[in-house]
């Protein structure tokens, strides 16, 4: 209740100053003022319901808001954030316009009126235009195919006869209302593709039960590899029904590394459990996945979120790989990511371990990516 209070409270500041922007300062129309207000108030309640729904109403209601609210909810979350950010980046222009106009001379009530008036007019316009043409290209992007990335990574303890041994590395499939069946099939085309020696999903592969999706995760079957496919649990699987979802996975071809280690040859592959698994009874649990290995084996470890990493590092893990971040998917609002994941994106070293994260394969809410495409990693893991 206290989040969708502060949800609320925050949308109708938000949709009040769109209003002020794009109603009110545009027209001296009382009619247009009164019929813009209504719209902009209907796309609040559209933005509030979208927002806390699947938060305020029992699970078994969930697909049923996906599929009414889903696509103009979300894709308005989307348009309604960038009005916003492109309404307060013209703000000051805007008032630097009304100054200079105003020095240049003392024109009557009605000429300084109607420059206020063009003003206004053309900061709406330009917001307009810009938020959408911003939300269209990132829908596009959204709902295009992964691209594929590839990264080298070299590992001290890698044995020779291992060198250049490839993970497919792919997360955040989200399969749900908005993503289904042909979405899986393109990202396993994407995954087989690279001719791996590994396949790795780490986590959020659905937002929704088996009963709803498992027509949409089948394609996942096809997944090829060489030393098979693996698979842990992201923190949506644990809003989906967790342990349906485990057993199911595995009925698809991947072995699901649920806080454990499967040996490859000269390496120890290793996964845990999403850090939101605690709340359920299922938390990661690293020295159960890590117990009784070889100190003198590298090993690499799947785990969804990137801030798992500090555990992981405390225990000698080699690599740590994830996803969860999305990129940040809606640019610039991936500063708010950065708040709780030390990495957003690609390599980095997180106390002393490299961590490389995906931008996942799908995205979660709004249908738009602006500075994150969805992606497809190829890990090439090479000899120090």
């Amino acid at each position: 209740m206290v989040f969708a209070g502060i949800v609320v409270v925050v949308v109708g500041v938000l949709h009040w100053y769109l209003w002020l922007r794009l109603v009110r300062a545009t027209t001296g129309r009382p009619r247009v003022r009164r019929a813009g207000g209504w719209v902009i108030g209907a796309l609040g309640v559209l933005f509030a319901v979208t927002a806390v729904g699947n938060r305020a109403l029992p699970r078994r209601y969930e697909p049923m808001l996906e599929r009414v609210v889903g696509w103009p909810g979300y894709v308005w979350l989307a348009l309604a954030g960038y009005l916003v950010l492109a309404l307060a980046v013209l703000e000051l222009p805007a008032w630097l316009t009304r100054t200079v106009l105003r020095r240049k001379g003392t024109p009557d009530e009605a000429v300084d009126r109607t420059r206020r008036l063009l003003i206004a007019r053309g900061v709406a316009i330009t917001a307009g235009l810009t938020a959408t043409g911003v939300t269209t290209k990132g829908m596009a992007t959204a709902l295009g195919p992964p691209t594929t990335r590839r990264v080298r990574i070299p590992l001290a303890k890698l044995p020779r006869g291992m060198d250049g041994t490839r993970i497919a590395l792919v997360s955040d499939i989200h399969l749900g209302a908005l993503l289904g069946r042909a979405h899986t099939e393109r990202v396993v085309a994407a995954v087989n593709a690279l001719d791996a020696d590994i396949v790795a999903v780490v986590g959020d592969l659905v937002d929704g039960t088996v009963g709803d999706l498992a027509p949409a995760a089948e394609p996942l079957r096809a997944l090829r590899s060489r030393r098979g496919a693996y698979f842990v649990t992201g923190n949506h699987e644990y809003f989906s029904g967790h342990e349906d979802w485990i057993g199911h996975v595995g009925t698809l071809g991947l072995r699901v590394l649920r806080n454990a280690r499967v040996e490859l040859d000269g390496l120890d592959l290793a996964g845990v459990n999403d850090a939101t698994g605690g709340s359920v009874g299922d938390p990661p649990d690293y020295d159960l996945a890590l117990a009784g290995r070889d100190p003198a084996r590298p090993v690499v470890l799947l785990a969804h979120q990137p801030v798992q990493a500090h555990e992981a590092a405390k225990r000698g893990v080699d690599l740590q790989l994830s996803g969860h971040t999305h990129g940040g998917q809606l640019w610039p609002f991936h500063y708010v990511t950065r708040i709780s994941q030390p990495v957003i994106s690609g390599l980095a070293l997180v106390d002393g371990m490299p961590v490389y994260v995906t931008n996942g394969a799908g995205f979660w809410g709004p249908p738009v990516r602006v500075g994150a495409a969805p992606d497809v990693t190829l890990v090439e893991l090479r000899s120090g």
